[in-house]
């Protein structure tokens, strides 16, 4: 499975360095925010040939081919705004809106549906849906439970509370006679009673802020990013803020474990990163996410733009690639790959290059 992620990641970067071409930073490196917000943010055709070229690797029988075959990305999701709420009936947010975009490029339809946070896991390894596309913090329990994608987003959980009592509680000590609320199953709740916090379990963050709005507790611990979204001036809820940070996260998307769509969509992010799409989705949402960076380097995307530039595509894809068995010769790499003993090849090089050293030394 680690040989099929790398193939599908080298072929989407390749994709996207083509689309984008070597000018990628041209002009000037992406900003952190985009100036202004869009409507709508479409499918790059950079993802779409990302998409495109993945495909050609998926496996007959795999989690990917199914999901396809059914046609219907169905994604759990709990009311979590800015990633995943409704407006007027519909499910929209950041992370609906990069489903849909997944599941168009995919050319299949997407589903949503609401489920219990603390039984995510239960319903994914049930069936009910194909993943958990909801600001997902990656803890130990989620690795070990789920097929993970890389990071594409950042996050923290912060303590929230009535904006005119902030300046009593500077620290986790002064506030551990405070009653506090948390989504059940969330690392909000681990956080808070790691922090040694009287701690009511809630359904979902939502209902944790709308304790706290109501009196019924003191603060809660929820996401930084939904923190940003719902609370201070101009917001849902005005009267709250926050200031005390209890831990740094990264946001991932989980697919049943051995899933092969993690190592698709964890391509694409890298494409989304690159393209602006992260980021136009962001300011979407008033930049209320935080956009992890690209590992893709200025050097690596001017190297690969290169040698990409040299090559006339539609003569190869009209001499070459048509008589190309690809699936045979992805096999057969990976056979090839597992009959060779890495350990000893790593020594052998090392006792090559030692040998080379001393011979030097010696003259």
């Amino acid at each position: 499975m680690k040989k099929k992620k790398i193939f599908m990641t080298v072929i989407s970067i390749l994709c996207v360095v083509f689309m984008l071409g070597s000018v990628a930073w041209a002009d000037e490196e992406a900003p952190e925010q985009a100036e202004e917000a869009v409507e709508e943010v479409v499918l790059s055709e950079a993802a779409q040939a990302g998409i495109t070229a993945a495909l050609g690797v998926v496996e007959e029988g795999s989690d990917l081919s199914q999901i396809i075959e059914r046609g219907t990305l169905v994604v759990g999701v709990t009311d979590f705004a800015p990633m995943d709420y409704r407006e007027d009936g519909e499910w929209i947010g950041f992370d609906a809106d990069l489903a849909r975009l997944f599941a168009q490029g995919l050319g299949i339809d997407v589903e949503f549906v609401e489920i219990d946070w603390d039984n995510k896991i239960l319903e994914l390894n049930a069936g009910s849906i194909d993943c958990v596309w909801n600001g997902m913090t990656l803890t130990e329990e989620v690795d070990a439970a789920m097929n993970c994608t890389e990071t594409y987003a950042l996050n923290a959980q912060v303590v929230v509370m009535a904006a005119d009592k902030l300046a009593d509680y500077a620290d986790t000590e002064s506030m551990k006679d405070l009653a506090f609320a948390a989504e059940a199953g969330s690392a909000g709740e681990a956080c808070a009673i790691e922090a040694g916090f009287d701690v009511n379990s809630v359904q979902n963050q939502a209902a944790a802020l709308m304790e706290v709005a109501a009196g019924t507790s003191d603060a809660c611990v929820i996401d930084k990013t939904m923190a940003d979204a719902m609370t201070g001036a101009g917001t849902s809820y005005a009267d709250l803020g926050y200031e005390l940070s209890l831990s740094s996260e990264d946001y991932v998307v989980g697919f049943r474990k051995d899933s092969d769509a993690a190592d698709m969509l964890t391509a694409l992010f890298e494409i989304w990163k690159v393209d602006g799409t992260l980021i136009q989705l962001s300011a979407k949402y008033d930049n209320a996410v935080s956009v992890a960076e690209s590992t893709l380097t200025e050097d690596l995307v001017d190297l690969i733009g290169s040698a990409l530039a040299s090559i006339d595509f539609d003569e190869l894809a009209e001499n070459v690639l048509s008589e190309i068995d690809f699936t045979s010769i992805y096999e057969n790499i990976e056979n090839l790959a597992e009959d060779v003993n890495l350990e000893s090849l790593a020594s052998g090089l090392g006792d090559a290059l030692s040998g080379l050293s001393d011979g030097a030394e010696a003259k």
